[in-house]
């Protein structure tokens, strides 16, 4: 039975059974803590812990999953993989453990011809929670399975929980029995090999307190509301079902195996022993149809290649899998061959990967390009500093790990699994610690941002009071009362002059940051107080927190306030988050509908649009983008809001951000009409004259597939527009030409200035080859090497140390020599070592000495025993670094 029969019979049958059929979520996960949806029940979990009304009593899914905690798996075991598909089924106050357990196996075993998975009964395993007597009891009752085949397990492998305060419950697990080719008799209980897992139900029906782990904590009593929520492995079925050895081989990912099996010229033979010769490369091509398959998915749901978060997840696999096929043999570009394997797998199913599969491949392929070149530039230095570490018997330096990163762009996981198989541990914590400053500085300005509010209980409480009351669409001031007070990560009664706090209001017209829009600022006074708003947050859906500061006065909670947002910033912002809007419909005009959103960030007279685009924009299309933005402005089209439902926004064509995770009701917001059509929850001006102007600043690439415009609008544009125009009077008047001629003058001015520079390069090189033969006369015996340290002063380049370096070791001849070469350019240190024959068979190695110098001028370099180079940021350290590399000589 193939996968998509699979899933399609799965919601036939819950459809069937009063569920509600809900579409998968995207992987982007909408919850702050987790990067991807990593498990069926997360797009449901507001539902399931009673923090919103659910739509539905009953409701049933095929939900897209990441989860690379285990990455290092991927390959060995039967069971992991990266990305998965997890089948579900949810009450919310409705049918509980009896209906489930009913429902579970109905659909198993019900014969194909009747709709269901025609699994054979007696072939099923089942486990309660140890003290689930009520379980067992329903699964005798309702199904005929024996009590020899139910087992009872503990808390570890039986009970669910958040691991937090709130809802948890027992959980009962399904098994498949594969038969003793497998493993031994005995059930789940003896072997989960033979015995695998393929069904989840979790009975969530205690309320616990007083978490100590997760096996460890106090139940406080029975929930009001009992909730259902189960998990089926399609992957792990469809492995049962068509009657493979793992989930590697199902029909979604064993085309792309097949193709890197023909591509490498290896055959695959689905080898699952370390003892088997197959197993190496069988793990390598189950690898890449892992891997390709969850890159595939996570590029189609908007995720694109970066140094953090998410994009990060989606480099490493990208850069596994081409890593992988190297290893297998396979040294060029691949993905064009893998890549439409899996979406010819993948497209019954998910139809995106078929339809928007032009900008998934542009992404894929540019990464692999990019990683091809990583891997060419940075693979030699890695081999060095590995020979140089295994040669010495230590382990490879952090500074080594982070030169290969900083200059070569060499991931740290590429360089722990090179440096595994070469049998080398690398100094992971060296590396991070290199790192760490700079991560630091990211992490606090983030945290500083979005998270540095009190511990999420205190609005939880305060939430518990109903959501805050925006009037900030139709209103800039208005009458609230003060809900609470948080100073110092405590909520408080009062706060007095100077004191920095955290203020919710029953109703604000200040806007929350959201949707790229930033939040207002302004003022909120009562009777003999006055508070300054900085920011405003949603720390938890449905809450607006303004960060504030008290001016005047002491403020209580429950007091009538006023609050007012400055007027000027907001419509300022207005017009900045409108001309996104036009901006965004531009681009669609110009370039085509496939440069859709990728994320935005709009501030009094600034816009930033990042978009879908595989290459640079030229000049031209970046005026005409310009030009048809500003036409819209000048044809004052009206903007209006609408509120509806989310399925027919979508059907008027509406767009919507990939990632975003959108209520059934929605607001939509037109620019004349269909010309612009978005769903955003933001603010605008009324109509597109209101912007006045606008002004693109530039564009540049964010990413692989992503590039990013800027511009000002507004009385911004304006200045802009203004200093640009005084820059050009300045220059017509300082080179004394119409300013129609001023481009044609600076290029000639700079192509004289180029032609001075390469005659002072040449001379300077004359000075530094005329040189030479006095600095020979400097060579010392260093331990019966000849070794000329010199240090060249300020220098034009690294051309200039490397060519004066090789000229000195010529001229030193055959005799066991070495040249170091410093100077300063640009006023940083730059040095290379040059070594002959002799010397080298004398022990004598340039990149050692290179990088040994390096470290004294605060930075790092490497290369090969003959020749290296490197530099640093300390150039008074420049004669201790030429005295370290005599020394090294001498002590060798």
């Amino acid at each position: 039975m193939k996968s998509q029969e699979i899933t399609k019979r799965w919601v036939d049958f819950f459809v069937s059974k009063g569920h509600t059929a809900v579409p998968s979520a995207s992987l982007v996960s909408s919850d702050p803590s987790l990067l991807f949806t990593v498990a069926g029940m997360v797009p449901f979990i507001p539902y399931l812990t009673a923090r919103e009304e659910p739509p539905f009593k009953r409701a049933t899914s095929i939900q897209k999953c990441i989860r690379t905690g285990d990455i290092e798996e991927v390959g060995k075991t039967a069971r992991h993989g990266t990305f998965f598909q997890m089948c579900g089924n949810f009450s919310f106050g409705d049918y509980f453990k009896e209906d489930a357990i009913k429902f579970a196996f109905e659909l198993l075993t019900t014969s194909v011809d009747d709709g269901g998975y025609g699994l054979p009964a007696e072939r099923l395993w089942v486990t309660v929670y140890e003290e689930d007597d009520e379980a067992k009891e329903l699964w005798l009752k309702n199904t005929g399975i024996p009590a020899e085949r139910i087992q009872r397990m503990g808390k570890a492998d039986n009970y669910w929980s958040t691991g937090q305060p709130g809802p948890a419950g027992p959980c009962s697990e399904i098994y498949y029995d594969r038969g003793p080719a497998y493993g031994v008799e005995g059930g789940p209980l003896a072997d989960e090999t033979r015995y695998i897992e393929i069904w989840n139900l979790v009975f969530m029906q205690y309320q616990i307190e007083n978490v100590r782990s997760k096996v460890d904590f106090d139940i406080a009593g029975e929930l009001p509301q009992k909730n259902i929520d189960t998990g089926l492995g399609m992957e792990r079925l469809a492995m049962i079902l068509q009657g493979v050895e793992n989930m590697y081989e199902t029909d979604q990912v064993r085309p792309v195996i097949d193709r890197a099996a023909a591509l490498s010229g290896k055959e695959y033979t689905s080898a699952e022993s370390a003892e088997d010769p197959h197993h190496t490369d069988d793990v390598r091509m189950r690898v890449v149809g892992d891997h390709i398959r969850s890159a595939l998915m996570l590029i189609a749901d908007g995720v694109s290649p970066s140094n953090e978060g998410r994009g990060y997840v989606l480099r490493r696999l990208i850069r596994r899998a081409v890593r992988a096929m190297r290893l297998l043999g396979v040294e060029t570009a691949c993905l064009p061959e893998l890549l439409p394997a899996s979406r010819d797998a993948m497209k019954g199913v998910y139809p995106v990967v078929e339809t928007d599969f032009d900008r998934i491949s542009r992404i894929a392929y540019a990464e692999e390009k990019a990683f091809l070149r990583t891997i060419a530039s940075g693979t030699a230095r890695l081999e060095d500093a590995v020979a140089e570490s295994k040669a010495a018997g230590v382990q490879l330096s952090g500074a080594d790990a982070f030169a290969l990163h900083d200059t070569y762009g060499f991931p740290i996981d590429l360089t722990l699994e090179m440096a595994e198989e070469a049998g080398l541990k690398v100094d992971e914590a060296g590396f991070r610690a290199l790192m760490l400053e700079q991560r630091q500085r990211a992490q606090a300005d983030a945290k500083g941002k979005k998270g540095g509010h009190a511990d999420l209980s205190a609005y939880q409480e305060m939430l518990g009071e109903g959501e805050t009351v925006f009037t900030g669409y139709g209103e800039l001031d208005g009458e609230s009362r003060v809900r609470g007070i948080v100073s110092g990560g405590q909520r408080v009664a009062h706060a007095s002059t100077g004191d920095e706090i955290e203020l919710v209001l029953n109703e604000t017209p200040f806007y929350a940051e959201a949707g790229g829009q930033s939040a207002d600022t302004g003022l909120i006074t009562g009777d003999g107080f006055v508070v300054e708003v900085l920011d405003v947050q949603r720390p938890v859906k449905g809450l607006s927190v303004h960060k504030a500061i008290v001016r005047e006065g002491e403020i209580s909670s429950d007091a009538l306030v006023r609050a007012a947002v400055d007027r000027e910033r907001r419509h300022a912002a207005e017009q900045a988050h409108t001309g996104t809007h036009i901006v965004h419909a531009a681009l669609h005009q110009i370039l085509g509908p496939e440069a859709t959103q990728r994320g935005s960030y709009n501030k009094a007279g600034y816009l930033r649009f990042d978009f879908a685009w595989g290459e640079g924009l030229s000049t031209a299309t970046r005026s005409e983008i310009e030009e048809v933005s500003n036409i819209a402005i000048r044809n004052n089209f009206r903007v209006d809001t609408k509120v509806m439902g989310l399925a027919e926004a979508k059907a008027l064509g509406a767009m919507a951000l990939f990632g975003e995770n959108y209520g059934s009701e929605v607001r939509v917001v037109e620019i004349d009409g269909a010309w612009s059509r978005e769903l955003c929850g933001g603010t605008h001006v009324a109509n597109t004259s209101l912007i006045g102007s606008l002004s693109l600043l530039g564009e540049q690439s964010v990413g692989s597939g992503n590039r990013r415009v800027e511009a000002f609008v507004g009385l911004d544009a304006f200045r802009h527009l203004a200093a640009e125009r005084a820059l050009v009077t300045e220059l017509t008047e300082m080179l004394k030409v119409p300013s129609g001629q001023l481009a044609e003058r600076i290029a000639s001015t700079l192509n004289k200035l180029k032609a001075t520079e390469k005659e002072l390069d040449r001379l300077r090189k004359e000075q530094l080859t005329a040189a030479a033969a006095t600095i020979v006369g400097t060579a010392q015996d260093a331990a019966g090497v000849r070794v000329i340290a010199h240090d060249a002063g300020q220098i034009g380049g690294a051309d200039d140390v490397r060519n004066l370096a090789l000229d000195l070791r010529n001229r030193l001849g055959s005799e066991a020599s070495t040249v170091a070469v410093a100077g300063v350019s640009n006023d940083r240190p730059v040095i290379l070592v040059a070594t002959n024959e002799a010397a080298r068979e004398a022990g004598v190695k340039a990149g050692a000495l290179v990088r040994l110098a390096a470290g004294i001028l605060g930075g790092g370099g490497g290369g090969k025993d003959d020749i290296a180079q490197g530099g640093g940021t300390d150039a008074a350290k420049v004669p201790t670094a030429l005295a370290a590399v005599v020394d090294a000589i001498a002590k060798r």
